[in-house]
């Protein structure tokens, strides 16, 4: 496995991006600009991520390509578009968004709507034009899981895939955004077995982070920072191992780099003491 964090942190050029990189211990990363940068720019950033042997595992667009507003709808799927042509360009791993929300202004919420069958028919429509749009050659396209929108678990992901049906669609595996119920959460070890064993081979970048019980009334779950829950990381990089060995596994949703440096020298000194590779 490859691993990596989401920030790009605090640099001034490319090769000071890589440079920190590298000194960090990453081997993987999230390109730093947009579809909107100098193409200069974006070409100075691919050639120092290959420099210092930085697999660009994920290009973001991180908006809603469902949004109730038109102006904001029209965007989105705008962003997509360059975004998934950005990836393919400079040849990330993937190209990666939320499937989307349909019931309420909070892009990445959870709604009733989102459940239901226009929705799930939406989000193959919608992924079958972006694709076909945009003919993407080096990259995949993939929609990370959610706890309360469409794929939720590894069978509707797979499902999601099937229907769609494009070879450049692939899955992106954020363990932590399926544990939605008590099952899951309790029998956490199992079900990244399930994960694994249906979407493992499919998987083309993964998300790392932890997830705790608060001791409260009603089921509430929290996401939180590695350590501070329960996820068996090294279980969780193991199996990424088994069936790619340069897999990316980013860790992502802290608040500053310092966060994101102190996260990272965590992660790791857990996979030394493991005499894991990362």
């Amino acid at each position: 496995m490859r691993l990596g964090i989401s920030s790009s942190l605090l640099h001034h050029s490319p090769e000071d991006w890589a440079v920190k990189m590298h000194e960090l211990g990453c081997r993987a990363v999230v390109f730093p600009v947009d579809y909107t940068a100098d193409e200069n720019l974006i070409a100075d950033y691919v050639l120092a991520a290959k420099k210092y042997d930085l697999l660009i595992a994920e290009v973001g667009i991180w908006r809603n390509v469902f949004a109730l507003d038109k102006k904001e709808r029209y965007e989105a799927r705008k962003r997509a578009a360059g975004q998934l042509r950005l990836a393919d360009e400079i040849g990330a791993l993937c190209c990666v968004n939320l499937a989307g929300t349909f019931g309420g202004p909070i892009w990445d919420g959870g709604y009733k709507e989102n459940y239901s069958q226009r929705a799930w028919n939406s989000i193959v429509e919608y992924t079958q034009n972006l694709i076909d749009e945009v003919k993407p050659q080096r990259t995949e396209y993939s929609i990370e899981p959610m706890p309360w929108m469409y794929p939720t678990g590894p069978d509707e992901c797979l499902k999601l895939m099937q229907e769609v049906d494009r070879e450049c669609f692939g899955i992106h595996l954020d363990f932590i955004n399926m544990i939605n119920t008590p099952e899951r959460f309790f029998f956490a070890d199992e079900f990244m077995d399930e994960c694994f064993d249906k979407l493992g081979s499919k998987v083309c970048s993964c998300h790392l982070k932890d997830i705790k019980l608060r001791e409260e009334l009603t089921f509430q779950l929290v996401e939180t920072y590695c350590g501070d829950g329960s996820l068996n990381i090294e279980k969780y990089v193991t199996l990424t191992d088994q069936f790619n060995k340069d897999m990316p596994v980013i860790i992502e949703h802290l608040e500053t780099d310092e966060d994101y440096v102190s996260s990272l020298e965590y992660v790791k000194s857990r996979l030394d003491a493991a005499g894991i590779k990362y």
